[in-house]
């Protein structure tokens, strides 16, 4: 399994960016997919995930901000990042976890298996 992140760079605070995340070597349909992100110095933390119905967990720092959606005709997931801050800066990964129930949405990195190499994300003024 292959998962290629893309979409990271600069931005102000209060600006947007968009995240992709391309799998291959499975069966996406079957996959909750999720992004997590790390900052220098922190531990790796749960952002947002969408599992096999379509539905979505986010964590509590980034509600209302981000969103994330999936299409698996092309096997990939999408992050949209808006009013973003300074301490959104991290190395973002995705990450993607085969044959979950159909309505259970894991929120922790042990429950996914596979993973992205990272992308860097960097809210600066």
């Amino acid at each position: 399994v292959q998962l290629q992140a893309s979409g990271g760079g600069s931005v102000q605070p209060g600006g947007s960016l968009s995240l992709s995340c391309v799998v291959s070597g499975s069966i996406f349909s079957n996959c909750a997919m999720g992004w997590f992100r790390q900052a220098p110095g922190k531990e790796r933390e749960f952002v947002a995930a969408i599992g096999r119905d379509f539905s979505a967990e986010y964590s509590d720092s980034v509600k209302g901000r981000f969103v994330i959606s999936r299409d698996n005709a092309v096997n990939t997931i999408h992050l949209q990042m808006n009013a973003l801050k300074p301490e959104d800066t991290a190395v973002y990964y995705c990450a993607s976890e085969l044959g979950t129930e159909y309505y259970y949405t894991p929120r922790s990195d042990y429950e996914f298996s596979d993973w992205g190499q990272g992308t860097q994300v960097t809210v600066s003024s």
